[in-house]
């Protein structure tokens, strides 16, 4: 109940007679204030007349009047700015710190408003507002997507940053670290980031112009050399070679720690998604990709990006998917639609991120650019949204449409959705 009082009080939502306190005062409400997702007061510098006399600070909202007194407001003197004190139910007089009585307002929540948020908490479609998406005005849509897509821009930078912590704010290694997770496509994305967090990057650098000793580094971190994974009939010249390579460089380096390999999943992959394949493209990808992220930061189109994330494998793995197991000859690439996933998963965030680091408004714009020039996406909550009426054309709408839906469907956040808004107001 109390998040529909705060939708009703935000929006304005009042029954059409005059609002007045629990003590008959008449109430204005000049500005209903700016919402405050964090600890305090629920709404900040709103502005109310109350009986005529202009007041300006905060609102609380709550179903009870009680919930003041069992939240501690009483107590708290962040509290003391509260101005008006909005209820469901007033069960109680309230007051602040220094025993000040606080005004109350009894607020209802309109009938129309209580069923079509009912409607929308009990579907058992997604989309819940589907019945509204095909008929919303263009620029509401518009709108609202280019705020998702912001805000998903937004939430990676987070993560990036985060990252970036954990790898001694050294760009290079925490875009390696992020290409490395999204060469996971979703499955294997939690091992690869943790295979990635071990690397020794300044020690593999001293190695960066032979593939096989990357690959050695990669491999056996990756625990795949193991006698837990790689069993005595998978061995083959090429493994033994690596698995004697790797002691070395452990020697070398004084490392000891290795992934425990049942972190890697196999199974319902096709053979080109297996980890041993997408280790062996990432070394290849290191070995030729020195100061890659620095090099796409210098990419002006998709073509040149899409150049610089080229990859291939060394002649062992182009007669392999698993260690011991011949295969037919094949180059194993990357796809144009996997590699436009990295983009928009890896490439893209990360221009974000850089161009807010360096308050460069080019950049920012650039990752933008690169979005609205990608295909949407095809996955299921794509297909979705889609199959509503709400229609798909660059990633720029994938995007925005996945943040809606991780973020506010999923959640039931309807209340704090534009969609859910119109569902609510003009269903």
């Amino acid at each position: 109940m109390e998040h529909l009082l705060h939708y009703v009080w935000k929006h304005k939502l009042f029954p059409l007679k005059v609002l007045q306190t629990t003590e008959g005062l008449p109430v204005e409400v000049i500005d209903s204030g700016l919402q405050n997702p964090n600890a305090g007061p629920d709404f900040f510098n709103a502005k109310l007349k109350i009986d005529g006399t202009l007041w300006v600070g905060n609102i609380e909202i709550h179903t009870h009047s009680s919930d003041w007194l069992r939240h501690g407001h009483d107590k708290d003197k962040a509290y003391d700015s509260v101005i008006l004190h909005v209820v469901g139910e007033a069960d109680m007089e309230v007051t602040h710190t220094d025993g000040g009585q606080i005004p109350q307002l009894i607020l209802t929540c309109p009938e129309n408003v209580q069923s079509h948020y009912h409607e929308l908490c009990v579907a058992d479609q997604y989309p819940a507002c589907y019945p509204i998406l095909a008929s919303l005005p263009k620029l509401t849509v518009h709108s609202w997507l280019t705020a998702l897509q912001t805000e998903r821009l937004e939430e990676k930078a987070r993560l990036i940053t985060e990252r970036l912590k954990h790898c001694n704010h050294n760009w290079e290694d925490a875009f390696f670290v992020t290409l490395a997770r999204n060469f996971g496509f979703g499955l294997n994305g939690d091992a690869f980031e943790t295979w990635a967090g071990m690397l020794p990057f300044r020690a593999i650098d001293k190695h960066r112009n032979d593939l096989f000793q990357i690959e050695a580094f990669f491999y056996g971190l990756a625990g795949l050399l193991e006698d837990s994974f790689l069993k005595k009939g998978q061995e083959d010249e090429y493994s033994l070679r690596l698995i004697k390579e790797f002691r070395y460089l452990q020697r070398k380096f004084e490392f000891t720690q290795v992934m425990n390999a049942t972190l890697w999943r196999f199974l319902r992959l096709r053979p080109e998604n297996f980890p041993t394949v997408r280790l062996a493209q990432l070394a290849y990808l290191y070995q030729r990709g020195d100061k890659l992220f620095s090099r796409l930061l210098e990419a002006g189109t998709l073509t040149e990006v899409r150049t610089l994330l080229e990859v291939g494998t060394s002649s062992y793995w182009e007669s392999h998917f698993l260690f011991g197991r011949t295969s037919s000859q094949k180059k194993k690439t990357m796809g144009e639609r996997s590699k436009d996933l990295i983009i928009i998963n890896t490439v893209v965030p990360f221009l974000y991120t850089y161009g807010l680091h360096k308050a460069d408004e080019g950049m920012c714009e650039r990752a933008g650019r690169f979005l609205e020039e990608l295909k949407a996406e095809d996955n299921h909550i794509i297909r979705s949204w889609s199959a509503a009426g709400l229609p798909m054309v660059s990633a720029a709408d994938s995007q925005a449409l996945i943040q809606l839906q991780k973020e506010y469907c999923d959640r039931r956040k309807c209340l704090y959705c534009r969609f859910g808004y119109e569902y609510l107001r003009h269903k």
